[in-house]
């Protein structure tokens, strides 16, 4: 019986020759490694014409820790289950996924590269018009097409246990709900913003909240998520985006999704003075807030346009209620983003955002202005009843 063997580049070759027609007979392959990240070895697979596939292979441990961190290599099965999933109700922005073999746990698809990653083009100063609207369709349909407004019970809590991914959300509950909160050995803090870090493990208002934050992850299965939906999840080009890597994906509260890209592109706003002159910098800023504002928008406009049109339970038509829902998504979303800029800033796993200002003092600002900014929209997430009075709060964190 065969078992499980990391890929070299060769196998690589053999696993896209034999599981697609893409290339046709007789065509020369080559493969590089690249990009592969903390749990996966990613490879591409390319002919002598130009033509190329992605190889995604998981591994059974975090890379950067060793043998000692064990990961289920099913989470690869979890992966290319959702982004069919998603595929199959927003086609437009999910990427292709042509085969999974779950003994050599890896996932065959096509490859983005003539597209940019979302959150370098960000950092470099780019502008793209387009990235909200898309990903605000996105969220909207594959959210919604997932959700009690569409499955029948059955059908949906047979689609919870099909999506069970309790190792992947364990990470996602101890790095981003647990470890920043106390002075655990995973975190990565620089000593600058040590006493900053520090008043969140005592700060007994802020726990509660985050305790109901996370309690709503563990228990509240609303739809398929992606699960780490950030700036280095979609790929870009002048027209389109794409959404990849949905590894921690599983059934859990529709704001998660929301709130984590939210708060990677305040991430991102909070990050521009260290990467832009002072014009420049406000710029983007107003660029970001735009894309911020428009994000809500139409992912409200979406979501409630199928909420109306859509909806299969007749209990669930109820307009009063359906305005609920939404004001709860945002609310929650909310709370979600002030916990993603906190965990990238004093957790284990940071972003390019910050780590890539070069100025120690400016970076040690950024940081400890997204701690604060986190804070506040976490403790302020039930008041902020649109997104209008998002954005006046965003604007007032500017200064320690």
């Amino acid at each position: 019986m065969s078992e499980y063997k990391a890929f070299t580049t060769d196998a690589a070759i053999a696993f896209a020759d034999k599981h697609s027609e893409l290339f046709g007979e007789h065509s020369k392959l080559s493969a590089e490694e690249f990009g592969g990240d903390n749990l996966h070895l990613i490879f591409r697979v390319e002919n002598d014409k130009g033509t190329s596939l992605i190889v995604k292979q998981a591994l059974p441990y975090v890379r950067s820790v060793g043998e000692s961190w064990p990961l289920t290599t099913d989470r690869t099965r979890i992966e290319a289950e959702v982004l069919k999933m998603h595929r199959r109700f927003c086609p437009k922005h999910s990427v292709d996924v042509r085969y999974f073999d779950p003994v050599d746990c890896a996932i065959l698809m096509e490859d983005l590269n003539a597209y940019r990653i979302v959150r370098s083009e960000l950092i470099a100063g780019k502008k793209p018009g387009h990235l909200a609207l898309q990903i605000a369709n996105y969220m909207a349909n594959t959210l919604f097409y997932t959700s009690d407004f569409v499955l029948s019970g059955a059908t949906k809590k047979a689609e919870v246990a099909r999506f069970l991914n309790p190792e992947m959300c364990l990470i996602t509950e101890d790095l981003l709900f647990t470890d920043p909160y106390c002075n655990h050995e995973r975190n990565s803090i620089e000593p600058s913003i040590l006493e900053k870090a520090k008043t969140l493990w005592h700060d007994e208002a802020l726990k509660a909240e985050v305790a109901a934050l996370k309690a709503d992850f563990l228990s509240k299965p609303q739809a398929l998520l992606h699960g780490n939906l950030h700036s280095s999840s979609i790929f870009i080009d002048d027209d389109n985006c794409k959404v990849i890597a949905a590894e921690f994906g599983f059934f859990g509260p529709i704001g998660f999704d929301v709130g984590s890209l939210l708060g990677n592109l305040l991430l991102n706003y909070l990050a521009c003075p260290g990467h832009h002159a002072l014009e420049d910098s406000s710029e983007q800023q107003t660029y970001l807030l735009q894309q911020i504002e428009q994000l809500w928008q139409q992912f409200s406009e979406v979501f409630t346009e199928l909420m109306r049109t859509e909806t299969q339970d007749p209990a669930l038509e109820s307009g009063l209620y359906q305005s609920k829902f939404l004001q709860q998504i945002l609310s929650d979303s909310i709370g979600y983003a002030g916990c993603e800029l906190i965990r990238r800033t004093v957790g284990m796993a940071h972003t390019a955002d910050f780590e890539s200002i070069n100025d120690a003092s400016t970076r040690a600002t950024c940081q400890r202005l997204a701690i604060k900014l986190g804070r506040e929209l976490i403790m302020q997430r039930a008041e902020l009843s649109n997104i209008s009075q998002l954005l006046t709060l965003v604007r007032y964190q500017q200064t320690e």
